[in-house]
């Protein structure tokens, strides 16, 4: 069951307007199928119109923000909840805490810091959860072509392809996050090979 879903996405306001257009429709989305949302607090770039999308759609959103990120007022100030952390390391991780899954949006260093940060925490066990990433119009092709080399040149077990799942539609987002492969104990062990 999805019941609370992390997004890391990007916080940019100079973006061209098809990614803020396609975040509009996963905050439609996800309040539509009651998910929580679980994002870094912001109120600007694709940030702001999750959460702002959400909310006018009676969705739930819990923002979690650094203090010196709400010094400068970059929180958003509608959400439901809003957690203040001490700095990005704790924020990072209270956004991983109770979710059922992740999904990686466009972004930029700070959204591919979450991501990987996510990705190798479930290799090593710590996190068990699907992780999504959603490819919009081929945003993530090089990322997603460099995991596959690591996989061809054994950086990477052929196993470790279900750490995450690949989406290019969003009308298949929440079948991914239903269906993603198990990532067990046996899966841990073998991804030790």
């Amino acid at each position: 069951m999805i019941n609370k879903v992390t997004i890391y996405c990007s916080s940019s306001n100079s973006l061209p307007s098809k990614y803020y257009e396609e975040t509009k429709k996963i905050g439609q989305l996800l309040a539509k199928e009651n998910i929580t949302i679980i994002y870094g607090g912001g109120s600007s770039g694709l940030m702001g119109t999750l959460a702002d999308s959400a909310l006018e759609n009676d969705g739930k959103v819990i923002g979690v923000i650094p203090r010196f990120m709400k010094a400068v007022e970059w929180d958003h100030k509608g959400v439901n909840l809003m957690i203040e952390t001490e700095d990005m390391a704790e924020r990072k991780k209270i956004l991983i805490e109770g979710t059922d899954a992740v999904i990686a949006l466009p972004g930029g260093v700070g959204t591919f810091e979450e991501l990987f940060e996510v990705l190798s925490a479930k290799r090593l066990g710590l996190f068990t959860k699907p992780i999504i990433i959603y490819n919009f119009q081929g945003f993530y092709n090089p990322i997603i072509e460099m995991l596959e080399t690591c996989v061809k040149e054994n950086f990477m077990g052929k196993q470790h392809r279900d750490i995450w799942t690949e989406v290019t539609q969003l009308e298949d987002l929440i079948e991914a996050m239903k269906n993603a492969p198990a990532w067990s104990e046996s899966a841990i062990n073998n991804a030790k090979t």
